[in-house]
């Protein structure tokens, strides 16, 4: 019975990339739903943490998915750029004109993997007057280029 139970509440998380428009928004809510599931899961116990990570798994999806919506070109520059350059810890804030929407970018850590160097980070997004988090990381390319890996 809990795996059936598990099996039917995980099963709208495994449908909701179908749902997203562009691979922005399909990032986002990969990295949103990883996210939002992990938080979740520390809040439960027993059955409830089940629910609770399903919730969060979802939650997070939501989130991210608008969040990698909201982003065009000129904001992954930025987010690339801060990965580059900005110590552990610093903030790097902007605006974009175009979209109007404000971001605050914050790498929290870096460290080596087998790909080259990676970085975790929280991004701040204020969107439509409300603001939005995600945690992720972000490894180098070796072409120099930044990708999300969780």
């Amino acid at each position: 019975m809990k795996r059936l139970l598990v099996v039917l509440l995980l099963t709208p998380i495994l449908m909701l990339p179908g749902c997203a428009t562009g691979p922005k928004e399909e990032a986002g809510m990969v990295i949103g739903g990883i996210i939002g599931g992990v938080l979740g899961s520390q809040v439960g116990s027993g059955r409830g943490r089940t629910t609770a990570t399903v919730i969060g798994a979802l939650a997070g999806s939501a989130i991210g998915s608008s969040i990698g919506r909201e982003m065009d070109e000129m904001d992954r520059m930025k987010m690339s750029a801060t990965l580059e350059a900005t110590r552990t810890g610093v903030a790097t804030t902007w605006s974009n004109p175009d979209t109007g929407y404000d971001y605050r970018m914050v790498p929290t850590r870096t460290y080596e993997s087998a790909e080259g160097p990676c970085r975790e980070y929280v991004l701040d997004a204020e969107i439509g007057g409300r603001t939005e988090q995600v945690y992720g990381t972000a490894c180098r390319q070796a072409d120099g280029s930044w990708r999300v890996v969780d």
